[in-house]
């Protein structure tokens, strides 16, 4: 098979094909344990050239990946209860509204000094998720439907936003081991972030595809497999515990966090 060219760069037959692995497995993590798609990016980044095209595809895939996950926790139910359907309309809804500021402040902050906090931000976030499940997290004690609960969502969601409109990094990766640390049940947590990842992926997007910078043929390439890995992280969700879960996102967040902050 000859080599294909995207963003002005040929790739072999084995890159695609690791392209397409990294990116079922990319899938996997999204609705497993939340982080997944920066795996796509950090991937693509290594074989493309252009930020605008890696960033834009990735975004696009994202939005995919988004819908398909709210539609399996959807079925599986976590999404039809009252405590689901707050979590997920407030921390979509302030996730956008941080999407907006974070893109209103992107010219008057340094992208590397907020990637090196994000990073930072990022790894701190696996060790508090690995040390509430370490020594306990009371998380029967959120309540999403109480005032409490709901200004606490809230946050989350203007915390996740901000990032993702500065930098185009959020979503689940942020969105999940926030809601853990509050005491958020793993599960459903997982499951409000994947709507609040459409939104936040889809105003990412949008000025990517003014600027011609998404690729149709990668969006096809990884977007198939990582779907597939979606269906396959939420069957992972229902059948290992919350507490390996929680372990397996700490090591993700504290592996993901140096690669962010010194990218």
């Amino acid at each position: 098979m000859p080599a294909l060219a995207f963003g002005g760069v040929a790739l072999d037959t084995a890159t695609l094909l690791a392209l397409v692995v990294v990116a079922f497995l990319a899938g996997v993590g999204i609705t497993a344990i939340g982080p997944g798609g920066v795996f796509v990016t950090i991937a693509l980044s290594l074989v493309l050239v252009r930020p605008g095209l890696i960033a834009g595809t990735a975004g696009a895939t994202n939005i995919a990946t988004g819908i398909v996950g709210s539609a399996v926790y959807a079925h599986s139910g976590e999404l039809r209860t009252e405590q689901g359907k707050r979590m997920m309309i407030v921390l979509s809804i302030t996730g956008l509204i941080g999407a907006l500021v974070g893109a209103g402040v992107n010219a008057l902050v340094s992208a590397e000094l907020f990637e090196v906090l994000l990073g930072g931000f990022v790894a701190l976030a696996g060790v508090l998720t690995w040390y509430r499940e370490r020594y306990g997290s009371g998380g029967g004690g959120f309540d999403a439907r109480t005032r409490r609960g709901t200004v606490l969502v809230a946050a989350v969601g203007f915390a996740v936003g901000v990032p993702a409109g500065l930098l185009g990094v959020g979503g689940p990766v942020l969105a999940v081991p926030l809601l853990v640390a509050l005491g958020a049940p793993m599960v459903p947590a997982v499951a409000v972030a994947q709507v609040q990842s459409i939104f936040i992926a889809g105003f990412a997007t949008a000025g990517y595809l003014v600027r011609d910078a998404v690729s149709l043929w990668l969006i096809v390439l990884i977007g198939v497999p990582e779907l597939i890995g979606v269906v396959v992280g939420w069957q992972v969700a229902h059948r290992v515990s919350a507490r390996r879960l929680k372990l397996a996102l700490a090591v993700v967040l504290v592996t993901l966090g140096p690669y962010i902050a010194f990218q």
